[in-house]
């Protein structure tokens, strides 16, 4: 089986600290359907994790003295950061990416990527 990333990259951190239990509760219930929807294809899900809000980032750089440089936040100038991931793992990409559509209805951006195996 393969292995892949499905990252989150454009949740909005704002929407989703002002949201409602209720709204919180649709997003894991759209969740939980892409993983049934991916079972039911041969896949699972091996893993993932909400991620706390990007506020709380460390980034680290290379630094033009070969030094590393610590910054707050994350890397990127945005106020959209990638807020979750699945590890999944499904021999058939085809019924990944099809399973996987579901989460746009909680999730305005989905990501899917190969793990590199070498």
């Amino acid at each position: 089986m393969t292995d892949y990333v499905i990252l989150f990259p454009s949740d909005d951190e704002a929407r989703w600290e002002a949201g409602t239990e209720a709204d919180h509760q649709a997003t894991f219930d759209i969740d939980a359907e892409f993983g049934r929807l991916l079972q039911d294809r041969g896949g699972a899900i091996t893993g993932g994790a909400a991620l706390t809000h990007s506020r709380g980032a460390r980034t680290l750089r290379r630094a033009a003295d070969a030094g590393v440089m610590v910054t707050e936040g994350p890397f990127a100038e945005s106020a959209e950061q990638i807020s979750g991931f699945f590890l999944v793992r499904c021999d058939d990409y085809d019924a990944l990416v099809e399973a996987a559509q579901v989460l746009v209805r909680a999730h305005p951006v989905v990501e899917i990527r190969p793990v590199d195996e070498d």
